[in-house]
């Protein structure tokens, strides 16, 4: 499934793909990255694949963790600035992003997520309680919690680590949006906590990967603490609100979300809308990204 709005961000491009490779634009920067899901040949010539890019990322040996493959160098053809900024237009209101080049390849915004900010902003907005409260778990850089700010959430963003948690900040000063709360603690200690608090939430957002670590320390892994995680936060969901739960691990199709999410927040399916948030290159081809499910429809 493909956010039509993509087509009209005019700080986004994805230009192609293929290779393992993708070649994307971020307001006026070009940057080449691996990508695994790219399995077919690419359509632009390698000569403009070499031209084009401001930055190429190219990873190092893997060191055989579950982190290792990940980790590179950015190559670039000239200076390039530590930071810059994109904007991305929701109903009238504009989130802005801080982008950066991070030794993960990550830069600080993942595009197929405008999908899902997209249905927080709607669902906010459209939400009986005045002044909703929304969870957002392993909220990263706070595209989530920007979208559902800035239709007039008050948002708990919770991530495990710091440095990530005060960009999400940057990212919420620079959009003018002051009603998040932000919490540097490891997602399910803090769910736990929620729920012996008998908090309740409007909304619940869970982007949990299949990898991490607590800010003390805690292991996460995906197959073994999601079904825990999505009990307890159950608990804590208003019997009218909204959850999203997106995954990018290899190999959870978006009906194994779907089911998940019937099953723990006792949800019919026909409520429940799920697939794959996906970006077209320029030449129309769908590059698949992640996984999700979400209710209400």
């Amino acid at each position: 499934m493909m956010d039509t709005t993509l087509s009209r961000w005019k700080d986004y491009e994805l230009l192609d793909s293929g290779g393992f490779e993708k070649l994307e634009r971020y307001g006026s920067y070009v940057l080449r990255r691996p990508e695994p899901q790219a399995l077919w040949p690419k359509q632009l010539p390698e000569s403009t694949w070499n031209e084009l890019p401001d930055a190429w990322f190219k990873k190092n040996k893997p060191d055989h963790s579950p982190e290792g493959s990940e980790r590179g160098e950015w190559e670039c053809k000239h200076a390039m600035p530590d930071r810059w900024l994109v904007e991305y237009p929701v109903h009238g209101k504009t989130l802005k992003f801080r982008l950066a080049m991070t030794a993960f390849k990550h830069i600080g915004i993942f595009p197929e997520q405008a999908e899902n900010w997209r249905f927080i902003y709607d669902k906010v907005a459209s939400s009986s309680v005045p002044e909703p409260n929304v969870l957002n778990l392993f909220a990263y850089t706070g595209g989530a919690s920007l979208a559902a700010a800035a239709a007039g959430a008050v948002v708990t963003h919770v991530d495990s680590v710091k440095p990530v948690v005060s960009w999400a900040s940057e990212n919420a000063q620079a959009s003018g949006l002051q009603s998040v709360r932000w919490i540097v603690e490891d997602a399910l200690k803090y769910v736990l906590r929620e729920t012996r608090r008998g908090t309740i939430y409007q909304g619940i957002i869970l982007d949990p990967p299949a990898y991490g670590r607590g800010p003390t320390g805690e292991k996460w892994i995906l197959e073994d603490q999601l079904t825990i995680l999505l009990e307890a936060c159950s608990k804590l969901l208003d019997s009218g609100g909204f959850v999203v739960l997106n995954l990018y691990s290899m190999g959870f199709s978006p009906l194994i979300a779907a089911n998940l999410l019937n099953h723990y927040f006792k949800r019919p399916m026909e409520v429940i809308e799920y697939g794959e948030l996906t970006v077209a290159d320029a030449a129309g081809r769908m590059l698949p990204l992640s996984v999700y499910a979400r209710f209400p429809k």
